[in-house]
């Protein structure tokens, strides 16, 4: 008789896992923002300093200081705030900006939105954030900035990225889209470097369907930012017509706003636990063979878990694919996301260089350098596109027994491989 539940066996879990989470909080806010008539970011309650406060502003005083940033704009998605971002800081045509070579696309494709050039380094194989080691390879007169990605909530080696950053007085944008509430040696990341981005979109630990955010403690960079996202408005002006910089419109909704308010009021209990089951289902993973947990720095004394990722080695699991796992895994009642992540360079998009029209960012008069994707090789970012397996993040909401399930499952598997050859 089969034991997995793939092959008609009883599951491990048959409860099943519930995001996002929401409750009156959310109902009550937005309730608020519908009956207010009031629904964009331009007007709102009166604060204290006579001034108007909207919904979207109220969250992004709030996150910013959640985040221990002086500063924070509220965009429509993490990808605007990027693009944003790079904008700002006068990243463009000519220009090199450094990448890790696994990342969601975004973090490149937000480069050669600003008609820069992404310059792709390999990451590291236990943690999966961008090789420091790798970087200053890749440094050249045209280099402007770096882009740390704090992959699955694991923030990048900010101390090295700093440093490097400094003496090749380089800007640092973090790309922190993973990681709320995640800390580097008790500091809360985004706001680290010169700025920092985030995204609450569906999949993201604090969400409201789509949307993002901007950090820093530049109060010009960010008030570059707002005329960015503004249709190119400055801020505080009386003169709302008088556009004065190229922009566009990257407003979040204040349906958003109110939304983001009430799970922010949830998310550090969450978070808390996230990191609690996270370390112990580490524990458990540890002791399987062919199961490898991402590594946790000493120097992270909290991460995001925007995933829970793994290697998979199929060799100790009698050779079954990744997908023949992960569908037997799903059949035992454990989520896994459907797909990862590919390498940057691996991707159609890199290997032909479908990027702007007319040759741009890379065929253009602003830019001599030479680069061609479809030659380069980063080996640890094809072997993590190959290996990984991503659990969502709310498998690490509850109780433990959620997490032991997570590891039931996978030892069930492996001992019951034979099933599935």
């Amino acid at each position: 008789m089969a034991q997995l539940a793939i092959r008609r066996g009883k599951p491990v879990r048959e409860k099943p896992f519930l995001w996002p989470i929401w409750d009156k909080d959310e109902l009550n806010l937005l309730r608020e923002v519908l009956e207010s008539r009031n629904w964009w970011r331009e007007g709102g309650k009166v604060d204290q300093a006579g001034g108007m406060l909207s919904k979207v502003e109220q969250f992004e005083r709030e996150f910013a200081k959640f985040h221990e940033a002086k500063y924070g704009l509220a965009v429509t998605n993490g990808t605007h705030a990027l693009e944003v971002a790079l904008t700002a800081l006068g990243i463009g045509a000519g220009d090199e900006v450094i990448v890790p070579a696994y990342t969601f696309i975004a973090t490149a494709t937000a480069v050669l939105y600003v008609n820069a050039i992404p310059v792709l380094v390999d990451v590291n194989s236990d943690d999966f954030c961008i090789n420091t080691k790798k970087i200053e390879e890749a440094i050249t007169d045209r280099t402007k900035a770096i882009i740390p990605v704090h992959f699955a909530g694991h923030p990048a080696n900010l101390d090295e990225v700093l440093e490097i950053a400094q003496r090749h007085n380089l800007f640092v944008v973090e790309d922190a889209a993973q990681a709320h509430g995640a800390e580097w040696k008790n500091k809360k990341v985004g706001a680290i470097g010169n700025v920092g981005t985030l995204s609450f979109q569906a999949s993201k630990s604090i969400t409201a369907g789509e949307g993002g955010i901007i950090l820093s403690n530049n109060m010009e960079l960010l008030n570059r930012c707002y005329s960015i996202h503004n249709f190119g408005r400055v801020k505080d002006s009386n003169q709302w017509y008088s556009i004065c910089n190229l922009g566009s419109n990257y407003r979040l909704s204040e349906f958003q706003g109110a939304v983001l308010l009430a799970q922010l009021k949830r998310f550090k209990a969450q978070s808390e636990q996230r990191n609690r089951n996270a370390i112990y289902l580490s524990q458990l993973l540890s002791e399987i063979p062919g199961i490898i947990p991402q590594k946790r720095d000493k120097s992270v004394t909290n991460q995001g878990y925007y995933i829970y990722c793994f290697k998979y080695e199929q060799e100790y699991f009698n050779n079954i694919s990744r997908e023949t796992f992960k569908k037997a895994l799903n059949a035992e009642g454990i989520p896994t996301h459907p797909e990862v992540y590919p390498a940057v360079h691996q991707t159609p998009l890199f290997k032909q260089k479908k990027f702007r029209v007319k040759g741009c960012p890379i065929d253009c008069k602003h830019y001599y350098g030479k680069i061609d994707y479809s030659t380069q090789s980063f080996p640890v970012a094809e072997e993590l596109a190959q290996k990984m397996v991503w659990l969502p993040h709310y498998v690490l909401l509850g109780e433990r027994k959620n997490v032991e399930d997570v590891a039931e499952a996978i030892n069930k598997i492996r001992s019951n491989c034979t099933e599935l050859s």
